[in-house]
């Protein structure tokens, strides 16, 4: 198993890079940012996953060993391929997916194309024991954010009424923020104010 690769920049791009090793080219499949980061001439080191198909070879390069761990962590997960897996490295940082899984915030995994809110709770039921909790820096346990579960049951209150994922979000966003701090009204006050923020031109 390929572990990290190390050698000079050949080439970088969008989506990936070439690294010289030995005079062997190494191309591997990188987040944006990865590549981004990458200077052409100079040395670099980037953790590797070797992904083996039967019709291909695929070697994927990360910034550092956590983002590789996570990388073959999602994929875990039914559904989720290595597109997938890299394209949550390209949207989300490892710790905010630990975080989103861990406090069940299906609607930060979204965010990443080719994740819908069914593949995100099955991404979330299926992961919840084995990412672990969100490090931070130096390995300190970081505080998950307060969950408010309320927001998802009106958005799908909405969703079932036959409004889209984006229109519901936005009502529900726009309910939490005429809320800012007061006490949370119940489910179907808040369903029935989402409804009037829709209703408005």
């Amino acid at each position: 198993m390929i572990a990290y690769v190390r050698g000079q920049v050949a080439a970088a791009g969008p989506e990936g890079a070439v690294l010289d090793v030995g005079g062997i080219g190494f191309a591997l499949v990188c987040a944006p940012a990865t590549a981004a980061a990458l200077v052409p001439g100079q040395e670099a080191r980037l953790a590797a996953s070797l992904v083996v198909r039967e019709d291909s070879l695929t070697l994927y390069g990360f910034a550092d060993d956590d983002e590789k761990r996570v990388f073959e962590l999602v994929q875990t997960a039914s559904g989720v391929g290595p597109r997938v897996a890299l394209a949550m490295l390209a949207t989300l940082t490892p710790d905010e997916i630990r975080r989103a899984v861990a406090t069940g915030d299906a609607r930060a995994l979204t965010r990443v194309p080719g994740i819908g809110p069914k593949g995100a709770q099955k991404i979330i039921l299926e992961l919840k024991d084995k990412l672990g909790a969100p490090v931070g820096t130096g390995g300190i346990p970081v505080p998950a954010p307060r969950v408010q579960p309320w927001r998802e049951q009106v958005a799908a209150g909405l969703q079932s009424l036959g409004w889209g994922v984006r229109e519901a979000e936005a009502a529900v966003d726009a309910v939490a923020a005429d809320l800012d701090g007061e006490q949370v009204p119940p489910i179907p006050e808040l369903l029935k104010s989402a409804l009037k923020k829709l209703s408005r031109p």
